[in-house]
């Protein structure tokens, strides 16, 4: 079980990188001048994408002067506050190192976002200072360090006492509805320590996958994960990302597939967080989620009641209750496999 559900601040006029800042002052970000100078645009972007990139900007030469700021715009991510594309300045890439080395700001509300080593940090209330947001039980239990340290070292096969069949079978159980979004971008939410995440960026299939958690923790056992194994590659297209499942940051429409691995059971609003997986697909998108049911279909009827007191503390959903969430978030073509309390579903955007 792993959950989604936050520095920099947005009266800069410049992100700092490094303790470099972002731009020099006498440049800015981006300029509505009809008059500015002329922009010469230039990008790589997978091909699926080239309708919907957005350019990267440089300044027109000048040969007595500092060589040209060249600023890109990334139709990856974006401000979790105002969903407006993020600004980005660094290398070219979706990649662990190439994140590290950007820095990205909302050329609408003017916040900025900065990588923190592990994991790059696009919640509302990152940059905050003083304000500490509180959670549910549920979300901060997944926050200490010992769970995150234990997820993927036997707290997770105890799921198969509860139908789950283990997480080669679950991925390839996966993989089966998402053949129609490889080549795009997926996005894994409550990754947890990335078991899934990293899967799907060894597959090679997707131009690129998101591993995204709103623990910190969970998020540092991923990139501890993915740097301890060989058969990754520094180019390797995964980005792990902090953000809140509520509260996505990604462009309208800009995702293939969004999986859910045993997290929306752990979600403080199921609606909430599936209405936002279904702005952020594009139409023939896929979401696919695995969760815990209420109860298995052999519970007997009488412990039934009693069952669900004891797990009120989660949101433990029964089948026709989950296929009823996502149609009324707009999504269709419900289906689902269970085993015992293990259910796996999917649904797509029309």
């Amino acid at each position: 079980m792993a959950m989604a559900a936050l520095t920099a601040s947005s009266s800069s006029s410049s992100i700092t990188l490094l303790n470099k800042p972002f731009l020099p002052k006498r440049s800015s970000f981006i300029s509505s001048n009809s008059h500015s100078r002329l922009l010469r645009f230039s990008a790589s972007v997978h091909p699926r994408f080239q309708s919907a990139a957005i350019r990267a900007v440089a300044l027109e030469p000048d040969l007595n002067k500092s060589p040209p700021i060249e600023i890109e715009e990334t139709q990856v991510f974006a401000c979790p506050v105002c969903y407006e594309p993020l600004l980005r300045k660094g290398p070219s890439g979706i990649n662990l190192q190439a994140i590290y080395r950007s820095g990205f700001k909302c050329g609408q509300c003017n916040k900025t976002y900065s990588s923190k080593d592990e994991y790059l940090d696009l919640t509302v209330t990152a940059g905050l200072e003083t304000f500490t947001e509180a959670k549910p039980i549920t979300t901060e239990l997944f926050r200490s360090p010992l769970v995150s340290f234990l997820y993927e070292r036997g707290w997770r096969d105890n799921f198969k006492r509860s139908g789950f069949p283990g997480a080669e079978e679950e991925f390839r159980m996966a993989e089966e509805y998402f053949k129609e979004a490889q080549g795009g971008v997926l996005v894994d939410v409550s990754c947890g320590s990335g078991l899934f995440s990293r899967k799907f960026a060894k597959s090679g299939k997707y131009s690129c996958v998101v591993a995204l958690d709103y623990s910190e923790n969970m998020l540092r056992q991923c990139n501890e994960f993915i740097k301890n194994d060989d058969t990754f590659e520094s180019s390797t297209n995964i980005a792990v990302v902090r953000a809140d499942v509520s509260r996505l940051p990604f462009p309208s429409g800009s995702v293939d597939a969004v999986h859910a691995g045993a997290a929306l059971h752990c979600w403080p609003s199921p609606t909430n967080a599936i209405a936002e997986i279904c702005r952020v697909l594009r139409s023939g998108g896929v979401f696919v989620g695995t969760t815990f049911l209420r109860y298995s279909p052999s519970t007997p009827w009488i412990i039934r009641p009693f069952q669900s007191r004891i797990l009120q503390s989660y949101n433990y959903l029964m089948q026709d209750e989950i296929k009823d969430v996502c149609t009324s978030c707009g999504l269709t073509d419900y289906t689902d496999v269970i085993d015992d309390s293990f259910i796996m579903f999917t649904a797509r955007k029309p």
